[in-house]
Formats: C-alpha cells, sequence, structure tokens
C-alpha cells in the first residue's frame, strides 16, 4: 500500500470535505457562483494547483517502490519536474482544470487503496466517489472545456445550483455517518 490509512480516517476527512465545501456553496452561492465561473481559466489557481500535484507525484515518485522502474527513479522524478515547469508554460489554457483533473486522479487512489479487501459493503459509498473523480479527472486533463460549460450550465438556474450543492451536502453527511456507524477503527 501506498497510503497507510484506514478505511475510518478516509471516510471521515472525506466527509467532512465534502460537507465544509457544498455548506460554503450554500451558505454564499453568488460569491461561489461567480468564483466557480472564473476558476476554469485562472492563472492563478491553475498555477498553485499545478504546483500541488507535481510536488504530490514528486513524492510519491521518489518514496513509493516503483518495482522493475526502480532504476529509473532519477529520471522519473525529473520528467515530473520537468512537466511541473513546462505545463504552465505550453498548456496555459484551461491550467487549473487540468491541474484539477491531475489532483482528482491522485486522490482516488487513497480512497481505493483505503477500501481495498475490506468486507464492509458500505465501502462502496467511497470507491464510487473514487471512480467518479478518476473517470471526471480524465475528462478534465483531457476535454478541460467541458468542466467550464457544467459550470455554466449548473450555475445558469438557481435550482440547480442548490440542487448539486445540497447532493453534496448529503453526500457529504452520509460519508460521515457510514465511516462512524460501519468502518471499523
Amino acid at each position: 500500500m501506498i497510503y497507510e490509512v484506514s478505511l475510518r480516517a478516509v471516510g471521515l476527512a472525506v466527509g467532512i470535505g465534502l460537507l465544509a465545501a457544498h455548506a460554503v456553496a450554500l451558505a454564499m452561492p453568488e460569491k461561489v457562483s461567480a468564483w466557480l465561473k472564473v476558476f476554469p481559466r485562472s492563472r492563478p489557481a491553475g498555477l498553485f494547483l499545478c504546483s500541488f500535484a507535481a510536488l504530490w507525484a514528486f513524492w510519491l515518485a521518489a518514496t513509493m517502490d516503483l518495482g522493475e522502474f526502480s532504476p529509473q527513479r532519477v529520471l522519473i522524478c525529473g520528467v515530473i519536474l520537468a512537466g511541473a515547469i513546462m505545463v504552465p508554460m505550453f498548456a496555459e489554457e484551461f491550467l487549473a482544470v487540468r491541474a484539477l483533473g491531475i489532483l482528482a486522479l491522485l486522490a482516488a487512489e487513497p480512497l481505493l487503496g483505503a477500501a481495498f479487501l475490506r468486507p464492509e459493503q458500505s465501502r462502496l459509498v467511497l470507491v464510487v466517489l473514487a471512480y467518479l473523480w478518476a473517470t471526471t479527472g480524465l475528462v478534465m486533463v483531457g476535454a478541460p472545456y467541458l468542466l467550464r460549460d457544467a459550470i455554466d450550465w449548473i450555475t445558469a438556474a438557481r435550482w440547480r445550483y442548490l440542487l448539486v450543492a445540497g447532493a453534496g451536502v448529503a453526500y457529504g453527511l452520509a460519508l460521515i455517518a457510514v465511516s462512524l456507524l460501519f468502518y471499523g477503527a
């Protein structure tokens, strides 16, 4: 395993994160909607998220068991650093969305790792979310304009925005409840 975290810890962390983010979206719909609309082309957000993704990927490459690729560890770390420098230079369009997609791909693994070989059927609440993040991450990296279009569609009608934010709060609460009730410590 790459990450040594319990299913309960991951479930609680993700549930609290979902609850907090979507509660803020419900509490301040105008501010959050305005921020969401500028996010896809935000250069500062893109640089921050790209740097964070590069640091995470570098840490993984530097510390995890690469198996038969271990002799190439330095090369892999160098490619990650070169990518961290060149991507913001040459892929400026929707940099924030692409970096968020990479982070979604990186974040899916701890969820799946914590749920791996666990007997609880309720682990699927977390596994489904992990696969949604991974699939969405792939789409955001490959077709980042789709997130911009989705944000425009969701924020165009107040009821859709509130429905999505409310669904995030509900999923966060459900994940917290499942983590506390069914996931062993």
